[in-house]
């Protein structure tokens, strides 16, 4: 029948598709769908995880705000954190720092006082910081005269006082004690103050011995 319709001039009947070849053209039709889909999809990004720091208790995410140190110049740390591991359990709530009877005592960042007074015979300062974050000094000698009273806002670096002596625990003759915490966390200061100093890198051996060429 087909070779007659062609001697005669007439066209080709197409034949219907089958059931098959449908399957087969709708397959070939997914597949170029779910492929220009996924080349034009934006890659998911994963969301930063909070990872917390030894001693810290703040997320790195989070940026934290820097002190400087109490006392100047840099003073020696005699006495290191170490954080309760209840509310009301033993340990170090915060650093001692090596200093003289008398030594100016300076706010570690700008703030505002919170409490100056005496608290279980010492003498304490308490600045709020922005971010939440406290700072204590202990045992310090502060006087109204000075301005160093609740509500008064200070810079970092001002005077708020002076240290008064030395107080238990101390293995100096006089020591300051700073505390940072966050809410009800203890936190410790160094974590916050700048590096002890400029990285210096030592000679290797051999060119130590070799001298200047």
């Amino acid at each position: 029948m087909s070779s007659a319709r062609t001697s005669l001039g007439l066209p080709h009947r197409r034949r219907p598709p089958t059931r098959r070849r449908l399957v087969a053209a709708e397959a070939i039709a997914m597949t170029v769908v779910v492929v220009a889909v996924t080349l034009h999809s934006p890659t998911p990004v994963a969301p930063a995880q909070a990872q917390h720091s030894p001693g810290r208790g703040l997320p790195s995410t989070v940026r934290s705000p820097s002190f400087d140190w109490p006392l100047t110049p840099r003073p020696r740390v005699v006495r290191p954190f170490d954080p309760p591991t209840s509310p009301y359990g033993p340990g170090h709530r915060g650093v001692d720092l090596a200093a003289a009877p008398g030594q100016p005592v300076l706010a570690a960042a700008e703030g505002r006082i919170v409490h100056a007074g005496t608290v279980a015979g010492r003498g304490v300062v308490s600045i709020q910081h922005d971010g939440g974050l406290r700072t204590t000094y202990e045992p310090v000698r502060a006087s109204p005269e000075d301005g160093v009273t609740p509500g008064t806002r200070v810079t970092g670096g001002e005077r708020i006082g002076t240290v008064a002596g030395h107080h238990a625990g101390c293995p100096t003759v006089a020591c300051l004690h700073w505390g940072v915490r966050r809410g009800e966390e203890y936190l410790d200061p160094l974590e916050f103050v700048p590096p002890a100093g400029p990285l210096r890198l030592k000679p290797w051996p051999d060119e130590a011995s070799a001298g200047p060429s």
